[in-house]
């Protein structure tokens, strides 16, 4: 049964601008904020172009949406609620987005599969209250091509064991949340870890 919606969050820019997401009342239901993902695309800003894109636990889209706005070639949004899975299939009917499609399945599970393709850049933003980054990062390994861009969000005190080939780029952090940007091997980013942090590290303060 359909829960009406508690909020919504809206595309920052692109194509889709100013377009609003609905935000229904889920458990563990938490999307990326405004402040965050404006952050975030300033990052990616000249990487999303072109791109091909995994949103795993795609929740409202925010992330995925986002991408596909900003130009992404392709864009694969995996949510497991049915609900969800359901309201994205209308978000990309009603935006249009022929280079976008959802898939409802537990992420784990489907990425258990066969890799169908690589992906340029993916966003793992599981809910909180599940171990869930450490199991989800092993097995996204195959479907990344070379040099691909990770996105990852997690309460401020996450500590996990990340991929020995996942480079810290850029990380930030509010009072509710730690984000933080890797690539993967052979990628072209020169600069070492602690010289990224000291210089790219913002700290984003939550709106009121």
């Amino acid at each position: 049964m359909n829960q009406r919606p508690t909020g919504s969050v809206r595309i920052i820019a692109g194509h889709l601008r100013g377009s609003k997401l609905p935000v229904p009342d889920r458990p563990g239901l938490r999307p990326t904020s405004d402040r965050v993902r404006e952050t975030l695309f300033n990052w990616l800003q000249d990487k999303v172009p072109g791109a091909r894109v995994l949103d795993l636990f795609a929740g409202t889209g925010a992330l995925g949406l986002e991408a596909a706005s900003r130009g992404a070639a392709s864009v694969v949004l995996v949510e497991r609620d049915p609900g969800l899975a359901e309201a994205l299939r209308g978000h990309v009917a009603r935006f249009k987005l022929d280079s976008a499609r959802v898939v409802q399945a537990d992420a784990l599970a489907w990425l258990s599969g066969p890799p169908a393709g690589q992906f340029d850049l993916a966003f793992l933003d599981p809910p909180f209250d599940g171990a869930l980054w450490e199991p989800a990062a092993r097995a996204l390994e195959t479907w990344l091509a070379p040099g691909a861009w990770i996105y990852v969000e997690g309460p401020p005190r996450l500590q996990a064991a990340w991929p020995p080939g996942w480079r810290l780029h850029r990380e930030g952090q509010t009072r509710e949340v730690r984000f933080t940007l890797f690539q993967s091997r052979n990628g072209q980013a020169a600069e070492t870890a602690d010289t990224l942090r000291e210089e790219s590290t913002p700290q984003v303060q939550p709106t009121a």
